[in-house]
């Protein structure tokens, strides 16, 4: 069973192991097309209307899945490697030893943010950025230019203590806690962590910064803890609701799997606090 650990506690070798594995699937072009994918749902409309990947209930599940695809393709180069999550609320600082050079790198230089450090430096000869938003084609961070502060621990639990799963109108505007840990409402958890990383980070083809997958990560771990939580309030809608996917409808672009089947994660990983 793969264990997700905190990114704080990996070994020297666990991080050599992670950032090898990601800049071969890099190397191989697999892992630009986990940025395609992401891009094409980054508003969460597919082409019958239906909102999916963002700004509706399914936001959690579609990245469930979507990391344990993107988790599957690093465990085929080298399968000891497992997704390490980020703890944004208590690994606050730009300089943590998450964006070490021996790790993800620094912030970006102040002139163009592009990073200048580690494997994803564009001097490192490993990491173009082939899917985006303009033409530049290097790692872009601003870490905390955009935004002052990361989430604290008593924000994330204000959130985790909000006891309806979603609720209507189940987009950008809904009072649940899908949304208030999607960062639309309340005290934004999700999204602020996008805009205080800044760069790629920032845009709809955010994946092309691998500290996307460890923000990910710690989201999906937070919807764990929230499920142990609230044991009684599962995934809603359940059922015979336009335009967003219910409990047992499938979900774009996989079109064989539903919310309901990714409610346990514990079927397929565990986190080293479970």
């Amino acid at each position: 069973m793969t264990v997700r650990k905190n990114q704080a506690s990996l070994t020297a070798d666990e991080k050599r192991r992670f950032v090898a594995a990601v800049v071969e699937l890099k190397r191989s072009g697999r892992y630009d097309t986990f940025v395609t994918t992401h891009n094409a749902f980054i508003l969460g409309d597919t082409d019958n209307g239906e909102r999916t990947g963002h700004r509706s209930p399914s936001f959690l599940p579609w990245h469930r899945r979507f990391l344990l695809e993107f988790e599957s393709a690093l465990q085929s180069v080298d399968a000891s490697v497992a997704l390490p999550y980020w703890d944004w609320s208590t690994d606050r600082s730009a300089r943590s030893s998450l964006w070490a050079p021996d790790f993800l790198g620094g912030t970006g230089r102040a002139r163009d943010g592009q990073v200048m450090d580690g494997a994803f430096a564009a001097s490192a000869g490993n990491w173009p950025i082939n899917v985006r938003v303009d033409g530049r084609t290097f790692l872009r961070r601003q870490l905390g230019a955009n935004v002052r502060e990361l989430p604290t621990p008593a924000e994330v639990e204000s959130v985790l203590n909000t006891v309806i799963y979603d609720m209507a109108p189940w987009n950008s505007a809904s009072d649940g806690f899908r949304n208030h840990l999607e960062g639309w409402r309340g005290v934004n958890l999700h999204n602020r962590v996008h805009v205080w990383v800044g760069g790629q980070m920032a845009t709809g083809v955010s994946p092309n910064d691998p500290v996307f997958w460890l923000h990910h990560a710690y989201i999906d771990k937070l919807w764990a803890q929230w499920q142990r939580r609230h044991p009684g309030s599962g995934y809603l809608p359940t059922g015979g609701t336009p335009d967003v996917v219910d409990l047992d409808e499938t979900m774009k672009p996989w079109n064989d799997v539903r919310p309901s089947d990714l409610l346990d994660h514990t079927a397929h990983y565990t986190f080293d606090t479970d």
